[in-house]
């Protein structure tokens, strides 16, 4: 795995560099070719640290601050670990469905799947300006849409990316 250690006012010892080293193999684990980017500051009395892992085409992110450095590296481990299993449990079940699906369908070639709704999400609305959907939206890289009550208007609106990248739309009701 390649490690990158920075810190934001605070001097990178061998200790902590050791240990972030020593933790960061529980994450290592589970990849081939994994890069981390940690990055360790001190604001007021906290100790935060901030670990960004990328492997496989996946980013994974965990920020958590304590009293104590070593703490918060341990903290962070354990968020990340627990995101990696989630995703790989996910992308296992995802897999199993899809096996089973394509079984069916060598089954019995006649069916054909079309106009299907194959997954539903829930989530919750909440009221909101169209600028605070934005950046709630940018707050969730993974996301490309946002559906919010707009304050001004008391309607249900959709916040969406466009495929500049770096633009929104906005999808308002009529009347």
């Amino acid at each position: 795995m390649k490690i990158k250690i920075t810190g934001k006012e605070l001097k990178i010892t061998e200790a902590i560099h050791d240990y972030v080293e020593r933790k960061l193999d529980r994450i290592d684990k589970y990849f081939e070719e994994a890069e981390a980017d940690v990055t360790l500051k001190t604001e007021k009395n906290e100790q935060i640290a901030e670990i960004y892992v990328t492997a496989n085409g996946e980013k994974y992110r965990a920020v958590t601050e304590d009293k104590d450095m070593y703490a918060s590296i341990d903290k962070d481990i354990d968020i990340l670990e627990g995101q990696i299993r989630k995703a790989k449990t996910k992308k296992e079940k995802m897999m199993k469905d899809s096996s089973i699906k394509n079984m069916e369908t060598q089954t019995d070639p006649i069916a054909e799947i079309r106009d299907e709704i194959v997954k539903t999400s829930y989530y919750e609305i909440k009221p909101m300006l169209p600028e605070d959907a934005v950046l709630k939206l940018k707050e969730k890289p993974s996301h490309n849409f946002l559906v919010f009550i707009n304050i001004e208007t008391g309607k249900v609106n959709a916040i969406h990316k466009l495929k500049d990248g770096k633009n929104y739309g906005l999808v308002e009701p009529e009347a």
